[in-house]
């Protein structure tokens, strides 16, 4: 999948308590230099049946039928929409990658549920694959592929920066979205 087309999902930055929904961008592109459409959407601060929902969002995507892979931010979207990135994975019929620059298995998720009172999500911090090294600060635990093929698509979708080039330009996308504009590492 040298030109893999690929889609970069992620959300911008919004206050916990002063933000209803959060901004949700989608960034498709073919390999690492070509973008062919940009989606937005909305989701609840720590809301519900994320999983359910970027399916939806995503299967209702005019470029759906030519999507091969995607990757997320990570697990969570919106705060702590927790998203079960096999059944993600299952209802889109394409593999699904979350990135992260910190190894997942050493973060904080499960202690934020349970401050939160969302205890009954952590099942899906279980069910997530464990991630693999991509490199020496990146991670992906992958859905729908095996770990090699995982580390191959990441590594055929960078171009300016270690995070796939569809997630960054969601990252940047989102933030400008929400924030007027963009700074920072996804």
């Amino acid at each position: 999948m040298a030109r893999a087309h690929t889609l970069g999902i992620d959300d911008g930055p919004f206050d916990k308590f002063a933000s209803a929904r959060v901004p949700i961008v989608g960034v498709m592109m073919e390999g690492p230099d070509l973008v062919e459409a940009v989606a937005r959407t909305e989701f609840g601060v720590d809301g519900d049946g994320v999983t359910e929902f970027l399916a939806d969002w995503v299967r209702s995507l005019r470029f759906h039928p030519a999507l091969q892979a995607v990757f997320l931010g990570g697990i969570t979207i919106a705060g702590l929409g927790v998203i079960d990135i096999r059944a993600l994975s299952d209802r889109l019929g394409v593999p699904v990658l979350a990135v992260n620059r910190r190894d997942p298995s050493e973060n904080r998720v499960g202690e934020a549920l349970a401050a939160a009172g969302l205890e009954e999500r952590a099942p899906l911090l279980e069910a997530t694959p464990p991630p693999v090294r991509v490199d020496d600060h990146l991670f992906v635990a992958c859905a729908g592929a095996s770990a090699d093929d995982a580390v191959r698509l990441v590594r055929a979708s960078r171009a300016k920066s270690e995070f796939p080039e569809p997630l960054r330009l969601a990252h940047m996308i989102a933030r400008a979205y929400a924030a007027g504009e963009s700074r920072g590492r996804p």
